[in-house]
């Protein structure tokens, strides 16, 4: 069993940054495609961001592209999500999600495990 945890999420005004960090225990990190969605007020779970289990390919949302980045760290242990430029708009509840997996799958149903959430506010 995989348990993940969000962390990082917070209140920042329109065009500050926020780096949001989603760590795993009970398994290697590395064995996972990991990716991050977000669901706002009202709204359906949306798709932000994947990192495959090797790094080397990423995916973003188009609305996120240029603005946010997805890495994994070093010793493969957390998933990190950059946020710069924020917007109003990016104010969600934002989830980490684990897919055994090389490469990410293309819907949210299909990872395995999901973390609690952590909540992002961004005020204009």
């Amino acid at each position: 069993q995989v348990q993940l945890v969000e962390s990082g999420g917070g209140l920042v005004q329109a065009g500050g940054s926020l780096r949001l960090s989603c760590a795993a225990s009970g398994r290697t990190f590395s064995d996972y495609a990991v990716g991050w969605f977000r669901q706002a007020p009202g709204k359906e779970r949306e798709f932000v961001a994947a990192i495959s289990r090797t790094a080397i390919s990423t995916y973003y949302t188009g609305s996120v592209k240029g603005r946010f980045t997805i890495s994994r760290n070093g010793a493969k242990t957390s998933v990190n999500l950059q946020m710069n430029s924020l917007k109003p708009e990016d104010t969600a509840v934002y989830y980490c999600a684990a897919a055994r997996s090389r490469q990410p799958p293309p819907s949210a149903g299909e990872y395995d495990y999901w973390g609690q959430g952590t909540q992002v506010t961004v005020s204009s």
